[in-house]
């Protein structure tokens, strides 16, 4: 007869992607089950070493767990933080400090699955318990089918079957109710090391004035409810002051996912919100369709989700790395192109539209494997999130689950002149185009030489000409995709 095991006297909850001391499921749970909980956050040396010494992600954590240890300080615990590999460092100070159990919310990257199997092995090995929850997500794995018990790969009827089981199943968005159960927590100081002990240095994120933690995450909420009726429209502006600006608090989770659902239907529901409410909630849902994609097919990290778009023959050779290398530093001569990196590559962040239309640019004006795009975002920006950004270069390559057609191609002039019409957002990041006027300030090279010299701006001197003619660069992508045998 199988017994289960006793239930743990002493606990560990081990904080990743999830940044806060409040309605957070490890937490709560090891709460509820144990008399004493101790906090743990590892810098994990196995992904810093991929880093650069001055990384605002890192900044971001740095100032986000000072405000978490002073948060389960204020509730009567501490937090202990480790610099070392992960997937030693907990089976170490479980050992450390005598703990029955592990706790920590479920991450679903590939390599993190396979981090917490090693984990929980060497624990069980210990006689330790693993425990781990749902808490990044409203519904994960397979929590959300097709009616045939299927996985989805379209985005749309995923979407349909995820709010309509959130209707049948409410109770998913309840909050985690951390304040009844403090008094498990295991009294102490926290002790954070500073940037400079992990290798690091402080990053702009300072001067960006970038909210961090979760005082950061609720204030940005706080002031995009206001504008929500309105982000159906104004998300595609990046001029404008549209979208949450969340992404990075979502990321580490210094905000819950159920409480921005929740609040979001509370207001729709009270007759609030507008038409923007829905399509925000709809991005929210596009987040969980990426990460359960992610979770079902692992090989899209390096591969096409649609394999025979791996048949693709991309540029290579010292011509493509040129342009590759034009593309990273915004000097490929298309004024809404090279500011979305200049916004990139000075701030870490990128306008969603923007991500599209670089994207597409890299891949489908220069013929270049969105594998290498797909790679320089994750290292520059700061809401760096495997399966969204995965899932977003797929859809720009076509080779992805519900991407846009091969035969679709944006256009930068166009997106150009239809979503930054005056230009605004084009002179912030390239101040050397201020002068020209808003309709010649998408295509420089296309205005009258003389014109150019009268406003002291000279192509291939203060602003370079365009690398690729875009269409000729469509000719050429459509004959490269022709490989494809089943377009779309």
């Amino acid at each position: 007869m199988n017994t289960a095991p006793p239930a743990p006297q002493t606990s560990l909850v081990w904080f990743r992607r999830d940044l806060r001391a409040f309605d957070h499921a490890a937490l709560h749970h090891a709460l509820r089950q144990s008399k004493t909980v101790y906090c743990v956050f590892v810098y994990d040396s196995a992904i810093l070493a991929e880093l650069p010494r001055a990384d605002r992600r890192l900044d971001f954590i740095h100032a986000s767990l000072a405000e978490l240890a002073a948060e389960l300080e204020q509730l009567g615990g501490h937090l202990i933080v480790r610099h070392a590999d992960a997937a030693e460092a907990i089976p170490r100070l479980a050992a450390e400090l005598a703990v029955d159990a592990v706790f920590a919310n479920h991450d679903y990257e590939p390599q993190a699955i396979e981090r917490d199997a090693a984990v929980a092995a060497a624990l069980r090995a210990a006689g330790r318990q693993w425990f781990s929850y749902k808490d990044q997500v409203v519904f994960e794995r397979d929590e959300v089918l097709s009616q045939t018990g299927g996985v989805f790969s379209v985005y749309t009827p995923y979407k349909n079957a995820w709010l309509k089981k959130l209707q049948a199943e409410p109770t998913v968005l309840i909050p985690y109710n951390i304040e009844p159960l403090k008094a498990a927590l295991a009294p102490g100081r926290s002790a954070l090391p500073a940037l400079a002990e992990l290798g690091f240095e402080a990053s702009n994120l300072g001067q960006l004035a970038i909210p961090t933690g979760m005082s950061g995450a609720a204030g940005l909420f706080e002031q995009f409810l206001p504008r929500i009726a309105n982000y159906g429209v104004a998300r595609d502006f990046p001029a404008v002051k549209g979208p949450s600006y969340l992404s990075l608090h979502l990321r580490f989770g210094t905000l819950s996912i159920r409480h921005l659902v929740r609040t979001v239907l509370d207001l729709m529901a009270r007759g609030g919100g507008g038409d923007g409410a829905q399509v925000w909630l709809n991005e929210l849902v596009w987040r969980e369709f990426y990460a359960m994609i992610l979770f079902h097919h692992p090989q899209v990290v390096g591969h096409a989700f649609k394999p025979a778009y791996d048949a693709i023959a991309w540029e290579q050779g010292p011509e493509a790395d040129a342009a590759f290398a034009a593309w990273c530093e915004g000097r490929t001569g298309y004024p809404l192109v090279d500011a979305a990196m200049a916004q990139l590559n000075q701030t870490g962040y990128m306008h969603n539209r923007l991500r599209m239309v670089t994207a597409c640019f890299l891949i489908k004006d220069l013929g270049i494997d969105w594998r290498r795009g797909e790679a320089y975002f994750a290292l520059h920006l700061n809401d760096f999130d495997l399966a969204s950004n995965n899932g977003g270069w797929q859809w720009a390559a076509s080779s992805g689950c519900d991407a846009q057609p091969y035969f679709r191609i944006f256009n930068p002039i166009t997106q150009s002149e239809k979503f930054d019409s005056a230009g605004r957002f084009i002179r912030r990041y390239l101040p050397q185009l201020a002068a020209l006027g808003d309709k010649e300030i998408h295509a420089p090279w296309l205005v009258p030489r003389m014109l150019l010299e009268q406003k002291n701006l000279v192509l291939g001197r203060d602003y370079p000409e365009p690398i690729v003619m875009h269409d000729e660069a469509r000719k050429r992508t459509l004959e490269r995709y022709a490989v494809v045998k089943k377009p779309g």
